[in-house]
């Protein structure tokens, strides 16, 4: 196979920034995918209808010209959100999702969540108007080792959460653990869960292969090859329960190259180029499109896009820079050869 032709995908999970930083890395989404789901963590965060819906405008006049990239709208959780908030930027049609953060957590949640149990109020509102829930599923704190954190979340805050409200929609974000790919797996249709190009292409050696990587670091960490394997199967074996998050987060270079460099992985500028890298490497080119295109907008409940992209078999190398405030931003893999690239715009 050396084309391949798909319906227009979306991003489940995305950090678009703002300002300067917004209309960097915007274009590179756009050209790819329909939609995305943009996360609310900015500084301060976005808590209110009001706030979601002025964060659309300004990612709406950053879109290229001749763009039709429709930005799908989250609101941050807090220990103050309140029902009423929730219920009514549901009403808006604007607002998709509320997103979890326990505070600490990574970067930009110093204002999330210190006691989910606090947010049950909230939580009975979306379940009584399907609105879903993300979660960043980590616990937070020195007691637990970062590399169990999400497996412990499971089971300290997943569990009981679905327990006390059993029909709400739930997404898991950016799995990164066996624990995590076979408990969504194993429960109902109301959970489901994304997974980021880098957790399917890496195991944790990324970060210290040759020295410290900071371009590999990201949050929820890199986990052991066991985990990556793990995830690999549960993308690539075709369940509507698991569909395309690249949680791609831009970070300047100097940012990332630093005492205490922040944490995320770039990956907007080529991110189904990485995929169809890791689907291929599965045998499963085949099962990229209901992963990419169809699952994510049918747990949504919304159509499925109408346009298609072409992947072309060619080798190439991902940059090394690429323009950002503070000095350039560094994308995943930079100096390395992918075997796919994008080549039809959405049509």
């Amino acid at each position: 196979m050396n084309d391949l032709t798909i319906t227009q995908p979306d991003d489940w999970h995305l950090h678009l920034r703002d300002d300067a930083a917004l209309r960097a890395v915007l274009p590179h989404t756009a050209r790819q995918f329909a939609r995305a789901i943009v996360m609310p963590n900015l500084k301060p965060p976005v808590r209110t209808l009001a706030e979601a819906l002025a964060y659309r405008d300004r990612i709406l006049a950053a879109r290229p010209a001749g763009s039709a990239f429709e930005p799908l709208m989250t609101l941050y959780l807090t220990d103050n959100t309140s029902a009423d908030e929730v219920l009514t930027a549901h009403r808006s049609g604007l607002v998709q999702a509320v997103k979890y953060y326990p505070a600490g957590a990574t970067t930009n949640s110093d204002s999330g969540v210190t006691d989910i149990a606090r947010c049950d109020a909230v939580f009975q509102a979306m379940q009584d108007c399907g609105m879903p829930l993300l979660l960043h599923g980590e616990v937070t704190g020195d007691a637990i080792d970062v590399f169990d954190r999400e497996a412990v979340f499971i089971v300290r805050h997943l569990v009981p959460l679905m327990k006390r409200f059993p029909k709400l929609k739930i997404v898991l974000e950016h799995i990164t653990t066996s624990q995590g790919a076979e408990f969504v797996a194993s429960r109902a249709d109301t959970i489901a869960a994304t997974i980021t190009p880098q957790h399917l292409l890496f195991s944790r050696n990324a970060i210290f292969k040759g020295g410290l990587n900071p371009h590999y670091y990201c949050l929820p960490v890199l986990k052991r090859e066991e985990h990556r394997v793990a995830l690999v199967k549960a993308a690539t074996g075709g369940s509507g329960k698991f569909f395309l998050g690249t949680d791609s987060a831009p970070h300047a270079k100097n940012r990332k190259e630093a005492c205490c460099g922040a944490a995320g992985c770039y990956s907007a500028f080529h991110a189904l180029e990485l995929y169809a890298q890791a689907f291929e490497a599965a045998g499963a080119l085949d099962r990229l499109e209901g992963f990419a295109s169809h699952h994510g907008a049918d747990f949504y409940g919304l159509p499925r896009n109408r346009g298609t992209v072409t992947l072309k078999r060619e080798s190439w190398t991902v940059p090394g820079h690429l323009p950002f405030p503070e000095g350039g931003l560094v994308p995943l893999m930079s100096g390395e050869t992918l075997q796919w690239r994008l080549a039809a715009p959405a049509g």
